[in-house]
């Protein structure tokens, strides 16, 4: 019977490769919706894990940044890196800030002019203050990492928009103030040590890192030991939840939540909507897909009653004329499916360039990430169809009487 439905389609060249190029369009359409339906979530969790510390610390259940600070921040990190089940805290303390003006401050009049005329006094740039002691959490690109002692200049890292805007690179010296005072501190001179790659930058973000007493210096502070987070490394062999566990036995005030917490949060509320967007398209462009095969394989069963007829009348059974059909259908949709799965994957290099580009989102968060599962539903979705499109045509087959259509064909 594979014999006789491949001879079938081939026959029919024109309605064949139309029937293929729409189930590759529709199939297209239906992978990168799979795609779309796990990629936030699996991309966010490798972007968690780049960083390096899989355990957050926060003063409050509220989104990180946007709730109250912890307070006496030293000392609780202190305290943390002490417990076993902790290999390394980092204290994140975020300032914006932005490039001085000449004369602002003889000192740093002429990095400050420089910088300031390639982007503008309303340019700001966000401050991460953190402890050069710690394992860092962004990726070296070029350059040298923040100094673990205090040289003569203090040291930042910035990233490569702030490098390529302002022309600034390992060397550079720039001048910084606290953003929006009224009664601005003095600025102060920086010297670049390397240009880095910040987990959680969008794709105009400017950012720059320097220490704990930096963020201080610029924005005043000293006296106020706050952060806005601890980032928290766990013990090898251990685990994220172990350390948790203990963080949050030592300090039950505080709001502990591992990288598993925070996907498993964000993934039932903040990503939620893609999972449904996705879905529905899904079910959408399957049931069209389903439409299309069936229509094309009823017509040309239609056409082709007298063979069939005569076929049976040879004593074909109907199981194997049914199982003809069923082929064809299965034929056709793989066909489509095998060229739907490259055609998907550019469609969405695409989409996701567009999404990517939204303001807030993250650089290196992605929208569309392929995985085995993804490809092993299409298949199953796709088998699914062929079926079911190819239920009715069947069931002309099945009830077809053979005398009748004979008769009626040698008549016409």
């Amino acid at each position: 019977m594979l014999t006789l439905s491949w001879l079938t389609l081939i026959r029919q060249p024109g309605r064949s490769a139309l029937a293929i190029l729409g189930v590759a369009a529709v199939g297209a359409l239906l992978f990168d919706m799979l795609l779309l339906s796990r990629g936030l979530v699996l991309s966010f969790r490798d972007l968690l894990d780049r960083a390096g510390f899989d355990v957050r610390v926060l003063a409050t259940d509220a989104p990180p940044f946007s709730g109250p600070l912890l307070t006496g921040a030293t000392a609780l990190s202190r305290a943390l890196s002490r417990l076993p089940e902790v290999e390394s805290v980092l204290q994140l303390r975020l300032r914006d800030v932005e490039f001085a003006q000449a004369g602002t401050a003889a000192a740093a009049a002429t990095a400050a002019a420089d910088a300031s005329s390639r982007l503008g006094r309303a340019d700001a740039v966000q401050f991460i203050g953190v402890d050069p002691q710690a394992r860092s959490m962004w990726t070296m690109v070029s350059g040298q990492d923040l100094p673990r002692t205090a040289g003569p200049v203090p040291a930042l890292v910035i990233n490569r928009n702030l490098a390529q805007e302002a022309r600034l690179g390992p060397g550079s010296r720039v001048a910084l103030r606290c953003a929006g005072e009224a009664n601005p501190l003095p600025p102060v001179t920086f010297v670049v040590s390397g240009v880095v790659d910040f987990p959680f930058d969008d794709v105009r973000a400017r950012t720059a890192a320097g220490t704990l007493r930096d963020a201080a210096t610029l924005c005043g502070g000293e006296d106020r030991d706050e952060a806005e987070m601890l980032l928290v490394r766990s013990r090898p062999g251990l685990g994220a939840s172990t350390a948790a566990a203990a963080i949050h036995a030592a300090h039950p005030g505080l709001y502990v939540v591992t990288n598993e917490d925070l996907v498993e949060r964000f993934s039932r509320v903040e990503f939620s909507y893609f999972r449904q967007i996705s879905a529905v398209l899904a079910t959408v462009t399957l049931f069209f897909g389903f439409l299309l095969i069936g229509v094309l394989l009823t017509v040309s069963v239609n056409q082709r009653l007298g063979e069939i007829a005569a076929l049976r009348a040879l004593g074909l059974s109907r199981w194997r004329v049914m199982g003809g059909i069923l082929i064809e259908s299965v034929l056709l949709v793989f066909a489509g499916g095998a060229l739907a799965v490259p055609l998907g994957g550019l469609l969405s290099l695409r989409l996701d360039t567009i999404l990517r580009a939204m303001p807030g989102v993250p650089a290196d968060l992605h929208f569309f990430v392929f995985e085995p599962r993804a490809l092993f539903l299409h298949v199953a979705l796709l088998t699914v169809a062929s079926v079911a499109a190819a239920a009715y045509p069947m069931r002309i087959v099945a009830t077809l009487p053979i005398a009748a259509t004979l008769r009626r064909e040698v008549v016409s």
